[in-house]
C-alpha cells in the first residue's frame, strides 16, 4: 500500500517569500506612481500598505503585520547607527550645547498646542496630555532621509537638524520609559536610575571595544569589503542588543555604536555601504505604517486628525524659524523649520504603546497615528518641492 504524501503549496499567504513579494513589488509600483505625481517615494510605501494591509485587500493580514513591524524596526536601528557614524564625539557635544534651548522651547510650544486641540475636540485631560506629548517630536526618518549627505556633513543646516532630532529622540525614549513604568507597577525611579548609570558604562564599553579590538580588525582586513560590511552590521546589532540589557533602547545603543566609530577614516565607507540595507528595512517600516491604519475607524477622527496635522505643519516651521532667529542662527532658518515640520515615528510608538498599556483611549491613539501619517505625506511633499533632497523630482534640487 502506497502512502499518500500531501503536497504543500510553495507560497502561502503567510510565507516570508510572499510577504516580501507583496511589500517590495507593490512598493516599487506605487513609488513609480509617486514619482510621476511629484511625491516622495515614502508616500508610495504608505499608500501600498493601506491598499494591501488588513483594512484594504488584506493580502497582508493582522497576524503578518506584527512580524513585519518587528523586522522593520531594524531600519530605525540602522538609521540611528548611521546618524552616529556621521557625528564625531567633539562635534556632537558642541551641537547639543547649541540646540538644547531650541529643542526644549519648541517642544513645549508643540506640546501645549496638541494638548489644546485634544481638549477642544472633547478628549480627556490625560488623552490630551499624551496627544500633546506626541506632537513634541519631528521625524528622524523623514528628516535624515530627505537631507543630502553633503548638507549632513558640511553644512550648519545639517548640524542643527541632526542635533534637534537627536535631543527629541532622547526625550521620546524617556516618555516611552515613563509609560512602561507607570503601567507595569515597577519602580519607575529605580528603572530610570539604572538607565542613567548604565549609559556611561555602555559608552565606555563601546569606545574601548571599538578602539582596541574592532577598529584594529577592520584596518587589518581593510581590503575585504565584505568583511567590513559584515563586521559593521554585527557591531550595530550587537551594541543595540546590549543596550536593551542595560534598560536602554536599541536606538540609543545603535547610535552609541555609530559614534564610537565616527572618528575612524573607515566611518564614511561603512555609512555608504549600509545605506541600501537601511533603505530595505525602511521600506518595510513605512509599509507597515500604512497597513496599520484602520480605515473603518477613520470617519470619527478625520476632522480632529486633519486639524491637528495642518496645525503642526503650519506651526512647526514658524516656531523653529523664529527660535533660530532669536538664537542668532538666521541662516537657512525657514528651511530647517520645514525639514522639522512633521510629527515623528516616535509619536506613533508612543500612541501604540499607550493604547496597548491602556493609558490612552483607542480614539486618541488613532488620532495621533492618522495625524502623523498626514504630516509625513504633506511635509515630504513640501520639502521635496522646495529644498535639495536625494529623492527630488527636479534635477536642480536632487542632491545625495
Amino acid at each position: 500500500m502506497t502512502d499518500t504524501v500531501a503536497v504543500q503549496p510553495i507560497v502561502t499567504s503567510s510565507s516570508v517569500f510572499f510577504l516580501m513579494f507583496v511589500i517590495f513589488t507593490g512598493s516599487a509600483l506605487t513609488a513609480t506612481l509617486a514619482l510621476y505625481a511629484r511625491q516622495t517615494m515614502l508616500v508610495g510605501y504608505i499608500f501600498i500598505g493601506i491598499v494591501l494591509g488588513p483594512w484594504g485587500l488584506a493580502l497582508v493580514n493582522d497576524e503578518d503585520t506584527p512580524k513585519i513591524k518587528d523586522i522593520a524596526h531594524i531600519g530605525i536601528v540602522f538609521l540611528l547607527f548611521l546618524l552616529g557614524l556621521n557625528l564625531k564625539p567633539g562635534n556632537l557635544i558642541h551641537m547639543l550645547g547649541k540646540t538644547t534651548q531650541l529643542t526644549l522651547f519648541s517642544s513645549l510650544a508643540f506640546g501645549a498646542c496638541g494638548f489644546g486641540v485634544g481638549l477642544l475636540f472633547g478628549y480627556t485631560p490625560l488623552d490630551s496630555l499624551l496627544i500633546g506629548t506626541a506632537m513634541m517630536f519631528s521625524s528622524t526618518i523623514l528628516g535624515l532621509k530627505l537631507l543630502p549627505t553633503t548638507v549632513l556633513h558640511h553644512k550648519r543646516t545639517g548640524e542643527i537638524v541632526v542635533s534637534v532630532l537627536l535631543l527629541q529622540d532622547l526625550l521620546a525614549i524617556l516618555v516611552l520609559m515613563i509609560l512602561k513604568g507607570s503601567s507595569s507597577g515597577s519602580n519607575l525611579l529605580t528603572d530610570m536610575l539604572i538607565s542613567i548609570f548604565s549609559l556611561p558604562l555602555l559608552i565606555a564599553f563601546a569606545w574601548g571595544f571599538s578602539r582596541y579590538l574592532l577598529l584594529p580588525l577592520i584596518q587589518h582586513f581593510s581590503k575585504m569589503q565584505e568583511y567590513i560590511f559584515l563586521t559593521a552590521v554585527g557591531w550595530c546589532l550587537g551594541i543595540a542588543a546590549l543596550a536593551e540589557t542595560f534598560k536602554l533602547s536599541h536606538e540609543i545603543g545603535a547610535f552609541i555604536g555609530g559614534v564610537a566609530l565616527a572618528g575612524s577614516p573607515i566611518a564614511l565607507f561603512i555609512a555608504e555601504s549600509l545605506k541600501p540595507l537601511r533603505d530595505f528595512f525602511l521600506v518595510m517600516f513605512f509599509f507597515t505604517l500604512g497597513a496599520g491604519l484602520d480605515l473603518n475607524s477613520l470617519p470619527p477622527i478625520i476632522l480632529p486628525a486633519t486639524t491637528l496635522a495642518l496645525l503642526m505643519l503650519a506651526l512647526k516651521p514658524y516656531v523653529f524659524s523664529r527660535l533660530l532667529i532669536g538664537l542668532k542662527e538666521p541662516q537657512n532658518a525657514p528651511e530647517i523649520g520645514f525639514r522639522l515640520g512633521q510629527i515623528s515615528e516616535f509619536s506613533l510608538l508612543i500612541a501604540v504603546s499607550a493604547s496597548d498599556l491602556r493609558v490612552i483611549s483607542g480614539s486618541a491613539s488613532y488620532l495621533i497615528q492618522v495625524a502623523t501619517v498626514l504630516t509625513f505625506i504633506l511635509s515630504s511633499y513640501l520639502i521635496v518641492m522646495r529644498y535639495p533632497t536625494p529623492v527630488a523630482i527636479s534635477d536642480a534640487l536632487r542632491k545625495d
